[in-house]
């Protein structure tokens, strides 16, 4: 069975640096990097009594695992906006019931930029925001925020489909 149904030619799977993170219908600005999304189910170890002395495993409670998205530092505001939207200084009057969750969109795009699969990341919110990296003068390195978001699971988008590559 082939890899790729519409390009059964490509032997070379899709690269990880070919991605946008879309929320609001806009794209993240600047975004380099994102942690892998990742869930896992906890293991129920059950034993009858009476029965054999084999112990069965039964699927428990599934969990997802933060998403950390790292950005270099420009003057755009939109994941300190989002941050502020959880925990602001302004205290809890500063926060807003309405707006702190959003869904999100992972895109992964081939070589040339076509978009080949996507994934609905529901309901996320900020758990910590790095507005600042360490700051180094003798560093040779872009600044980078970080953002760090829980979520209450992800699907991929089942209507992103394969495009025909030349």
């Amino acid at each position: 069975m082939p890899q790729f149904s519409v390009n059964s030619h490509r032997n070379d799977p899709y690269k990880n640096f070919k991605f946008r993170v879309v929320w609001e219908n806009r794209y993240v600005a600047g975004l380099s990097k994102m942690s892998a999304l990742k869930k896992s189910t906890e293991s129920i170890e059950w034993r009858e009594a009476g029965g054999s002395s084999i112990v069965r495993k039964l699927p428990g409670r599934t969990k997802f695992e933060p998403i950390t998205l790292e950005s270099g530092l420009t003057h755009d505001t939109q994941f300190e906006e989002w941050a502020n939207q959880v925990n602001s200084i302004q205290g809890d009057a500063g926060m807003s019931l309405r707006n702190y969750r959003k869904d999100l969109l992972v895109e992964v795009l081939n070589l040339q930029g076509q978009k080949v699969m996507a994934f609905k990341i529901r309901r996320a919110w900020v758990s910590e925001f790095q507005a600042l990296p360490d700051m180094d003068a003798n560093a040779n390195a872009v600044a980078i925020q970080t953002l760090r978001i829980e979520h209450e699971g992800f699907e991929r988008d089942a209507s992103v489909t394969e495009p025909q590559e030349t």
